[in-house]
């Protein structure tokens, strides 16, 4: 007499044959050693590297480290006090306070109407900052002479005496304005080339009271 098999054996019989049939594709496809993991022991750019060029790094250096020197010469110093104030915070752009002493400055701030009597003083406190520096002429006074361009007494541009990088227009031009200038400014600061100032330092060596930058 024919004894029937329970389903549960016919069920486990099946799982043994599935799981052998699994086995024995995993054995085929293992015969051969998968590659190791040794990307990293590969030489390379070491990580956390930045590559730039020097003058980038300069310029970023200078274009948020400005010092300010402010020659406040008649009316368009009352318009460029209150831009170190908290109102319109030059802070922002890396300007932070006026220097007392040109030689602790690199930017100098024209701002108002310039006589021949003062040209002199004004020349001497240029001469005193350390290089690189620059000069911002604000206002239609230092800019041209303004109303007094044809006065024997006032210089008609600041450009007469020292080079000038950036001209703010106005009479007189507002906080903003000079805001502005300081962004016009930071661009110029972003273009300058660190083999240009040795050109140019070279240059001053041959000819002898060039002053003027490119």
């Amino acid at each position: 007499m024919e004894v029937e098999k329970p389903r549960f054996d016919l069920f486990l019989e099946e799982m043994d044959q599935a799981e052998g049939k699994e086995i024995e594709e995993l054995i085929a496809r293992s015969q051969h050693p998968l590659p190791d993991q040794v990307e990293w022991l590969e030489p390379g750019p070491r990580p956390n590297l930045l590559v730039t060029t020097i003058d980038k790094v300069f310029n970023w250096g200078r274009h948020y480290s400005t010092w300010p020197f402010g020659s406040g010469l008649a009316c368009c110093a009352m318009e460029m006090v209150p831009t170190a104030a908290s109102r319109f915070d030059q802070a922002r752009f890396g300007m932070e306070i006026f220097r007392a002493s040109p030689r602790q400055a690199d930017l100098l701030i024209v701002a108002g109407t310039l006589t021949w009597k003062m040209a002199r003083a004004l020349k001497l406190l240029y001469d005193q900052m350390a290089e690189p520096k620059w000069v911002v002429a604000m206002g239609a006074c230092a800019i041209s002479g303004g109303t007094f361009a044809h006065s024997y007494s006032v210089v008609p541009g600041v450009n007469r005496v020292i080079p000038v990088d950036v001209y703010v227009p106005g009479c007189p031009p507002r906080p903003e304005a000079l805001l502005y200038g300081f962004m016009q400014l930071h661009q110029k600061i972003e273009r300058r080339s660190v083999r240009d100032e040795f050109i140019l330092a070279d240059l001053r060596k041959i000819v002898p009271g060039r002053s003027k930058r490119n």
